[in-house]
């Protein structure tokens, strides 16, 4: 199970290389766009990937300061929003690297964004639910850099793990 989670940090660093190069392509007025997805535009999913990464991180490593609301934008200029998605998956990384399995097969609590009851439970769980999640939104932004510019980076794991085996995943 934790070689399974330290795939899914390295893989996720690499989906996010490709899908910033892809955005930095975008003209600032599409990069802004309401694509009538779940945060409007590659700027508002790019920033709640991070918002919800931030949030998560902060339950797990038990680091108070997350943002409160999903919506938040934490960065207006793309370069800095880049630079802090990159410090994020080195923290996600070094994260995944350093749980040990009996943390994986623990609980842990935490009080939701959206509702203010505590929640418990298993750390394992939650961490898949923390790779699926920006999976997901990473799915939106795809979907928004093909409407904008009729093609996007294949994001999909086997590619990673393709990659990963040439050598050629970073």
């Amino acid at each position: 199970m934790h070689d399974h989670f330290k795939m899914f940090a390295a893989y996720n660093r690499w989906a996010n290389r490709k899908l910033y190069e892809a955005a930095a392509g975008l003209a600032d007025e599409d990069y802004r766009r309401d694509c009538a997805v779940a945060f409007a535009s590659m700027h508002g999913t790019l920033n709640h990937l991070l918002v919800a990464d931030e949030i998560w991180m902060g339950r797990f490593q038990s680091v108070p300061g997350a943002p409160t609301e999903l919506d938040i934008i934490l960065y207006e200029d793309f370069d800095e929003l880049h630079q802090a998605r990159r410090i994020m998956d080195d923290r996600i990384a070094a994260y995944v690297e350093y749980v040990t399995v009996d943390e994986l097969n623990s609980d842990f609590t935490y009080v939701p964004v959206t509702t203010p009851e505590e929640v418990t439970q298993g750390l394992a769980p939650a961490l898949a639910h923390f790779f699926n999640h920006q999976t997901h939104h990473r799915g939106q932004a795809h979907a928004i850099l093909t409407r904008l510019t009729g093609e996007a980076p294949s994001l999909d794991l086997i590619y990673y793990q393709r990659d990963l085996r040439l050598g050629a995943a970073t």
